[in-house]
């Protein structure tokens, strides 16, 4: 049997040994953090240093870093009309959210239905500027949400011009960054399942000074974790997610390392995109045109059905996905795609490859042998269909 192929790392991803140590490590301290006696003072130990090192990576102050069970749970807290800067209320009337945020970012956390408004995207999958512009000057004091890169398409936006409009206009960002900091996006970054940061945004208007924000208030009625999240703080995720961050940084030695994983992936995403277009020249990749993370690819073909597809791909021992992660176990159109004006006949058959840094040519081989198969059979049902 041929060894399968993982093409699905914006999902999830392999443990990296680095990460597999950290939590064997963090198992032998026994004590919650919250207790004063020395095992509780040491488990504290390891939140706080784990909280200090996503800090000194990020650029981030400590004081702004609170650990989450994931990116839905963070995006939950930070939605919030009643925010703080040092201290002092800030609240947001209203949130825009791009057309192609996450589901728990556009259901808007807090903030009631009535006041949720939809930033629309280009058909590259870029946010449109000048929209934005035109619903900051509705109110002064919105709440803008906007990703750094898509987990369907892998589009990147133009974050920092982003940054310039909203702050222009006197109002907030937040940015959903999972799928952004490393080649091996989103929960991809080598820790477990159920283990995330937030991050307080910044604010550099202040005498240069980084002020976090967050939530006025918590999530939840009983919060533990600097009175923003419910339960004991998890010593051992906290400490297995700042071991695995702070490895990624020291062996890169400045941005080689990450530079060189970059051009690997993105050499291995030309080559998977060269082979879908010589199979298959009808084929239709989404956001060719825009800044992409280069480990994404997601497309499409005429006739093509994503949940048929993907089947077929794992029965060629290839695990691909339909769209987003959280979502492509239900048969329902890409809301992405939608935002970005892709017919629904064509979006219907969308496709994610995600690689990651364990990917091979190999891998890429034996997808494309797979999908060669599944574009001539296309091929036959249009030209069946015709006749």
């Amino acid at each position: 049997m041929a060894r399968r192929a993982y093409l699905d790392w914006n999902a999830t991803a392999p443990l990296r040994p680095q990460a597999r140590a950290a939590v064997v490590a963090a198992l032998e301290v026994v004590g919650n953090p919250s207790s004063v006696h020395a095992e509780g003072r040491r488990a504290r130990y390891l939140v706080e240093d784990a909280r200090e090192k996503v800090a000194r990576l990020t650029g981030a102050e400590a004081a702004g870093v609170t650990f989450t069970s994931g990116a839905t749970e963070a995006n939950a807290l930070a939605l919030h009309p009643a925010l703080e800067i040092a201290g002092a209320r800030v609240p947001r009337d209203r949130l825009l959210v791009s057309a192609i945020e996450h589901v728990s970012v556009l259901k808007g956390g807090r903030f009631p239905a009535d006041a949720i408004e939809v930033i629309p995207v280009t058909e590259s999958g870029f946010v449109d500027c000048e929209a934005l512009r035109r619903l900051l000057r509705q109110s002064a004091r919105s709440l803008v949400s906007v990703m750094l890169a898509n987990n369907e398409t892998g589009v990147v936006q133009p974050i920092r011009d982003i940054a310039a409009i909203v702050h222009e206009a006197d109002g907030l960002l937040h940015v959903d960054a999972v799928q952004g900091p490393r080649p091996d996006r989103g929960e991809s970054f080598g820790a477990r399942r159920g283990h995330d940061v937030a991050l307080g945004a910044q604010d550099r208007r202040t005498e240069g000074r980084r002020r976090p924000r967050a939530p006025a208030r918590p999530t939840y009625r009983r919060a533990d974790d600097r009175r923003r999240r419910p339960g004991t703080r998890p010593a051992r995720g906290n400490r297995e997610c700042s071991r695995h961050r702070r490895f990624r940084r020291r062996r890169r030695g400045g941005a080689t390392v990450f530079a060189e994983e970059v051009a690997l992936l993105g050499a291995l995403r030309e080559r998977l995109e060269a082979g879908l277009r010589a199979a298959a020249p009808e084929v239709v990749i989404f956001g060719s045109a825009a800044e992409r993370l280069p480990n994404t690819v997601c497309f499409s073909a005429p006739g093509m059905k994503a949940e048929t597809a993907v089947i077929a791909f794992d029965l060629d021992g290839i695990a691909v996905s339909s769209g987003a992660a959280c979502s492509s176990g239900r048969v329902q159109p890409s809301h992405v795609l939608a935002a970005m004006g892709v017919p629904p006949a064509l979006a219907q058959g969308a496709v994610r490859v995600s690689l990651g840094t364990t990917s091979t040519p190999a891998e890429i081989d034996q997808f494309l042998a797979a999908w060669k198969k599944l574009s001539k059979s296309l091929v036959k049902e249009r030209t069946g269909l015709a006749a």
